[in-house]
């Protein structure tokens, strides 16, 4: 038979060019330092060249927080690096050590672990180790672990410089102060502000409450510290401040926990040291005694009890969207509500924000969370707060990101009344019935 050959010309094959591998970086400093911030501006101008100079990688970015710590959950930088990549814009992340990244194993391994599933890898320069590595998450246990340890070691030798110098009666961190002029731990008196802290001081013991010498202030177009409107609460605080005698009460707080750095207040847990003579007096023993005095007065009048100490679940979640101040919980009738604290300072006229039910807010809660009820356990371990940004209408803000947007609606009057409140309403109808008979 016959061999048959025939030339073909083989058609070109069209390869896909490789995709770019999208990198970031994250860089972070904990100290608003000088040196500091060079150091983290040299860490942005590093990765930014770095990561354009590598063939095939496309640069999306430096991701920076400035003057924060690794155990804090506010970082903004880093959630908005975190959102990124749950978006699909990121491929890889750089970025210096794992004490940089996070030094909360917890935290440190659940975003290791989250951004594993969608494909992202992290590396860290001085490890050398990459996330997506088999034996990276051993490693990064490891050493998590030894940097969790190594911040709360250096935690504590920090609380310990300090009650040290609390023990000598010097004062520490004081770098504001309405009435002085602070400058490199120089404190100098400022005469203008001191005389407001004198009328202030005068007023509250000739008869003025908080509210009333605050509208006062306000009314004149006297700011308060930063360029601030006053406040009753910032009035008190100067009344109660022994600063302006010239003395010092330190270790009045303390953090109780070095992952959190939650602040919380001195009332017996720790001792605490009264220096006299630590600054320049503004106003005279005497006149701040006689001041304590009318405070104690007042509470005793009022019966009013310290409050300070208590925390509901909602405390210092519920932030207005109006003023940007916290709301605060108040007693109603047969129930309690949340009001915005500068409505319940100022009045409305200064923020219109409406109260909310306590009960509209657990429900609202619970449906965020995917709960049946309220739960005031998960709500702390979920939710970082909760804005009012305008009326009926509250934004949930997760730690890990994430927003959820919900509505509720005013209840009638009818549905409002508890049978407390209309067997208060029967009581008080009765009594009018009986002084016209």
């Amino acid at each position: 038979m016959e061999r048959i050959i025939t030339q073909v010309t083989p058609q070109a094959i069209h390869l896909a060019a490789p995709q770019s591998k999208r990198v970031a970086a994250y860089a972070r400093v904990s100290s608003g330092k000088d040196a500091m911030l060079h150091s983290l501006s040299a860490q942005v101008s590093h990765y930014s060249g770095y990561i354009q100079r590598q063939r095939g990688w496309q640069y999306v970015g430096v991701y920076v927080d400035e003057a924060v710590t690794g155990t804090k959950d506010s970082r903004a930088g880093f959630k908005e690096m975190i959102g990124d990549c749950r978006a699909g814009k990121v491929d890889m992340i750089i970025t210096k050590s794992i004490t940089r990244f996070a030094r909360n194993t917890v935290t440190l391994l659940n975003t290791v672990r989250e951004l594993k599933l969608l494909g992202i890898d992290i590396f860290f320069e001085k490890e050398n180790i990459h996330s997506m590595s088999g034996d990276g998450e051993i490693m990064l246990t490891i050493l998590a672990s030894y940097a969790q340890e190594e911040s709360r070691s250096v935690s504590e030798n920090c609380k310990w410089r300090i009650r040290k110098r609390f023990e000598k009666g010097e004062l520490v961190n004081l770098r504001f102060l309405y009435g002085y002029d602070i400058k490199k731990s120089v404190i100098e008196i400022d005469p203008e502000q001191a005389e407001i802290v004198r009328v202030i001081f005068d007023d509250y013991i000739g008869g003025m409450g908080g509210v009333l010498i605050a509208q006062k202030l306000n009314e004149a177009g006297i700011p308060s510290f930063f360029g601030a409107r006053w406040s009753a609460s910032r009035i008190l605080d100067i009344i109660k401040n022994e600063k302006y005698i010239g003395d010092s009460l330190g270790q009045k707080s303390f953090v109780a926990d070095h992952l959190t750095k939650k602040t919380v207040r001195n009332i017996g847990q720790l001792p605490q040291y009264y220096a006299e003579n630590v600054l320049p007096a503004i106003i005279d023993a005497a006149t701040f005694e006689a001041a304590q005095d009318v405070m104690a007065g007042r509470r005793e009048h009022f019966n009013a009890k310290d409050t300070s100490a208590n925390r509901y679940p909602l405390t210092g979640k519920i932030l207005c969207g109006n003023c940007g101040k916290k709301f605060k919980r108040k007693k109603g009738v047969g129930c309690f509500y949340w009001q915005c604290s500068t409505f319940l300072q100022d009045g409305k006229a200064y923020c219109p924000a409406k109260q909310i039910p306590e009960g509209t807010l657990y429900a609202a809660t619970a449906e965020a969370l995917g709960l049946a009820e309220f739960d005031a356990a998960v709500f702390a371990e979920h939710i970082a707060e909760i804005r009012v940004p305008e009326h009926n209408k509250l934004v949930f803000v997760f730690y890990d990101g994430r927003t959820l947007e919900r509505e509720w609606q005013d209840r009638s009057r009818r549905e409002s009344w508890t049978e407390k409140m209309r067997q208060a309403a029967r009581e008080h109808a009765l009594r009018g019935q009986r002084k016209l008979d």
